[in-house]
């Protein structure tokens, strides 16, 4: 807390549960009535391959990266002004074909398609919903992935040598894209897509 300053206030919730949600928002309505940014970001991914695929893998993957950030967004509608901006994190994913990857790229995918969605249906409040795409970056995240079913080396570090500018991503320059789209810098943007993945999908 002390790296983002006293005013800030941490609220432990798990945005699989909607109850944990509801506790959130009244935390956050209890101390400010309002939001004026709200960025979906929670997300897991496992890795296994077509045949390897676990009822349960796939119901906590889902239930964390689209029932959390879809029922995030809507819980935190109330709270949002007209004119807020709501970013939600997808991922090249959505985009590629990644072994071992499915489950987690298609819920990734449906995120991209929540902000195209609900920037259409938000658009006459002025709320702009935008989405971030990163490709692989440098996080605990990305290296718990470990190696593929298949072998080889860790996911992480083979996608980063894919990434045209040549190396993996790190955490604030994800960030640095996430308070673009924040600010009024990004007024006439939105239903939008931003790849910060060092040219990976268009490669």
């Amino acid at each position: 807390m002390a790296a983002i300053g006293e005013r800030a206030i941490g609220v432990q919730s798990d945005v699989s549960k909607l109850g944990d949600l509801d506790r959130l928002f009244e935390e956050i309505k209890a101390h400010s009535g309002r939001l004026d940014v709200v960025v979906a970001n929670a997300g897991v991914g496992e890795l296994a391959r077509l045949g390897e695929i676990t009822q349960e893998q796939y119901t906590t993957t889902f239930d964390i990266n689209v029932k959390g950030t879809l029922f995030t967004v809507q819980k935190a509608l109330p709270l949002l002004p007209d004119g807020a901006s709501v970013i939600v994190l997808s991922s090249t994913n959505a985009s590629m074909g990644v072994e071992a990857m499915s489950v987690y790229s298609a819920t990734k995918a449906a995120d991209r398609n929540f902000a195209r969605t609900w920037s259409a249906e938000l658009a006459d409040r002025g709320i702009r919903v935008n989405a971030i795409s990163p490709g692989p970056i440098e996080t605990p995240g990305a290296r718990a992935l470990g190696i593929p079913p298949q072998g080889g080396r860790p996911l992480a570090e083979a996608l980063g040598d894919e990434v045209p500018l040549g190396r993996t991503g790190r955490p604030e320059e994800v960030a640095a894209a996430a308070v673009f789209l924040a600010s009024d810098q990004s007024s006439f943007t939105t239903g939008a897509e931003l790849f910060v993945d060092g040219g990976l999908v268009q490669s």
